[in-house]
């Protein structure tokens, strides 16, 4: 059986508030780039701490990637969705125009919500990396552009994706919060908000 763990909105904006001071010391983005859906969220809430006094807003861009599937489960009001195979691009940047140019030489910051398989943010670090080089060498040269990446929930279990070298022994990456291999139901998937925070408070702690 899944064992089913409920996080709310609350407690999404804590875990960022707490990650949000070692994110501007350490990673100084200029840019966030959402992983859709699941990013979205936590990338519009860290950037209201990420603000510095008198600075205009951290700009966001989204992609869109689907690796999850939906299996049959005994409550067909609830499906059981599982790491798929593939990756999907559902959304991503306009490498026509000059958003690409402008992510070079940046400090850009990748949000999701889970990094579970890491499969996913293995590949959006490679493509975004790929098409940032584009660009730079399109330009004919240009600062480095450096990522980094911020989660709100890091799985314990063995991944199948992997992070670039440099990100790992720079420390690019943070997870707000380490958690068992559980599955984590976010309140923008939730159809009914009461229940899933009725869920949520009657839960032990995760």
């Amino acid at each position: 059986m899944v064992h089913k763990v409920y996080v709310t909105y609350n407690e999404v904006h804590k875990l960022c508030q707490a990650s949000a001071d070692r994110i501007l010391n350490d990673f100084q983005p200029n840019l966030m780039i959402a992983i859709g859906g699941g990013g979205y969220v936590p990338a519009r809430i860290l950037r209201s701490f990420l603000k510095r006094p008198y600075a205009p807003n951290i700009p966001i861009q989204a992609i869109g990637l689907s690796l999850y599937e939906s299996l049959p489960s005994r409550d067909p009001a609830e499906p059981i969705e599982t790491p798929g195979t593939k990756i999907t691009r559902t959304q991503w940047l306009d490498l026509s125009s000059l958003e690409m140019s402008n992510l070079v030489g940046k400090n850009i910051l990748i949000v999701d919500e889970v990094d579970d398989t890491r499969t996913t943010l293995e590949y959006a670090v490679r493509e975004l990396e790929k098409d940032v080089e584009a660009a730079r060498r399109n330009m004919g040269g240009g600062a480095e552009t450096k990522f980094s990446i911020f989660v709100l929930h890091n799985k314990d279990k063995p991944k199948k994706g992997h992070l670039p070298q440099d990100m790992v022994d720079d420390g690019r990456y943070l997870a707000a919060k380490t958690v068992a291999d559980v599955w984590i139901c976010y309140p923008w998937e939730a159809t009914d908000i009461d229940e899933h925070d009725t869920r949520a408070a009657s839960q032990p702690g995760y």
